[in-house]
């Protein structure tokens, strides 16, 4: 599966601000909704409640991507992402709120290196993976012309 590398950028973006306000709110079920998202994309990322949003509402504004992204790294970054919320969401939940706010920014850290910069990773940990097990992966393709 492929994907527009735009919708997981949207996604940061989103995620970004949602980690943001759990942060200046202290709010563990915020973090938790968050890892709700994160596992539901890691699971499928057309089925990412964030990528629906991007597909629905950004993308038919748009032009046709230049290039296309494997979906496999994308999902791994989500699981990341949800192993970081998880956490984070644990701390909060169960009043170590240094531990929840240290968790809740990693992931915060990762989303917005990911959309300021277009620098996922998780996606980058993911390739690295790859070619150090011999089955290098490229990052993305060009997309077809239509």
């Amino acid at each position: 599966m492929l994907l527009d590398p735009r919708g997981p950028r949207f996604a940061a973006v989103l995620t970004t601000v949602v980690l943001a306000v759990a942060l200046i709110t202290g709010s563990g079920l915020l973090v938790l909704a968050q890892a709700a998202v994160f596992a539901i994309t890691a699971a499928n990322p057309r089925l990412g409640p964030y990528g629906l949003l991007y597909r629905a509402l950004v993308a038919p504004r748009l032009g046709p991507p230049a290039e296309l992204e494997p979906a496999a790294p994308v999902r791994f970054a989500q699981l990341v992402g949800l192993i970081f919320a998880g956490l984070g969401a644990a701390g909060w939940l169960a009043g170590v709120p240094a531990f929840g706010l240290t968790a809740t920014g990693a992931a915060l850290a990762a989303a917005f290196l990911n959309a300021a910069f277009d620098l996922c990773l998780g996606c980058v940990g993911y390739l690295a993976l790859r070619r150090l097990l011999g089955r290098p992966l490229a990052a993305r393709v060009p997309a077809p012309t239509r």
